[in-house]
């Protein structure tokens, strides 16, 4: 991994609560009002990946043409009894 690459600022929407962004500022000024709240959830740095197997090059693309990058965290699979 390039430790040069940009860190990525994490963040949770307050009006959906499976909603997430990433922001390439610590303000996540960019992401869109309509899901504000935005929260400030944490940082990935230059070397490290992204969570959930998300790809960094795909937030980076995100983040260089919208500003922002969301993604939808998946629900749990059901448990059977």
């Amino acid at each position: 991994m390039n430790s040069e690459r940009p860190r990525l600022f994490m963040f949770r929407s307050g009006s959906n609560e499976k909603l997430y962004g990433f922001a390439s500022d610590h303000t996540g000024g960019k992401l869109p009002e309509k899901f504000a709240p935005w929260t400030s959830i944490g940082v990935i740095r230059g070397d490290q990946k992204p969570p959930h197997g998300l790809k960094r090059e795909a937030i980076e693309n995100g983040i260089a043409e919208f500003g922002f990058q969301l993604w939808r965290k998946k629900d749990a699979p059901a448990k059977t009894a």
